[in-house]
């Protein structure tokens, strides 16, 4: 286990990588944690390892004692930032990383960062959607139930600093149509994509990702329901599966 320190908006957020065993380089998964990320799912990055992958995972500015103020939009740029830090030939050698070799994976909300992240870099291998929670409809919602939205960031703030519910339900309505799945899914059309959703509150989130995609005609897309919790609580063992037999049908070069 390395630590790391990734230069981002004037600060350094905190990281690790997990790295694979053996001589390097190793393909690399960078994984994004929800709001506020409870679940870090740290068993599917040490799944992954053991599968011959380095795990890089952050704590967006403002998060988990990185520095900063917690803000959405800053979430995007920290997981851009961190891309730019594993490809550095410097970093990469340190790590054992091929920079050609890197995908990218999320759940709930860092399944909108993966979403946000993939469409705009075509250079990377591929990305995971776990249970994604679409940020951008969200923020349609707090246009017209702003009280509404702001009580759900009440319960989602023990672990983010700099921030306010009202404060964070603004900032999604000042993006909602921005960031919503449905603006960024045509994006997506040449990004192999793997959707993995669950019986929980954001499903539809999922299926409107999906549904943009293939209405946009993308073919590299591939999805899964499980019927399990926004969390995967009883279906662990079955993600990490999942999340692994897909990426090793990534191409090699």
């Amino acid at each position: 286990m390395e630590v790391l320190h990734i230069p981002s908006g004037g600060v350094a957020i905190n990281g690790i990588a997990l790295v694979a065993a053996g001589a390097g380089p190793h393909p690399t998964f960078v994984l994004f944690h929800g709001l506020p990320g409870n679940e870090k799912n740290l068993d599917l990055a040490q799944a992954v390892r053991r599968a011959g992958w380095t795990v890089v995972t952050i704590n967006y500015r403002g998060s988990w004692g990185s520095p900063g103020q917690f803000r959405f939009a800053q979430n995007i740029e920290d997981a851009k930032a961190t891309l730019s830090f594993i490809r550095d030939p410097a970093n990469a050698a340190k790590l054992g990383i091929d920079p050609r070799r890197i995908a990218i994976g999320g759940h709930s909300m860092g399944g909108w960062v993966t979403a946000e992240t993939a469409a705009a870099d075509s250079a990377i291998l591929g990305a995971v959607t776990i249970s994604v929670g679409d940020m951008g409809a969200m923020g349609l919602q707090a246009k017209t139930a702003r009280a509404d939205i702001a009580a759900r960031m009440k319960d989602n703030m023990e672990a983010l600093a700099g921030v306010t519910p009202e404060n964070m339900a603004d900032e999604l309505a000042a993006h909602g149509a921005e960031w919503s799945l449905a603006t960024i899914a045509p994006q997506l059309v040449d990004t192999r994509l793997l959707v993995l959703f669950s019986a929980d509150f954001v499903k539809a989130d999922s299926e409107r990702l999906i549904a943009g995609i293939k209405t946009a005609g993308g073919r590299k897309l591939e999805s899964t329901f499980v019927p399990t919790d926004h969390s995967w609580s009883d279906k662990r063992i079955a993600l990490q599966a999942l999340v692994i037999n897909w990426l090793q049908s990534l191409p090699s070069t």
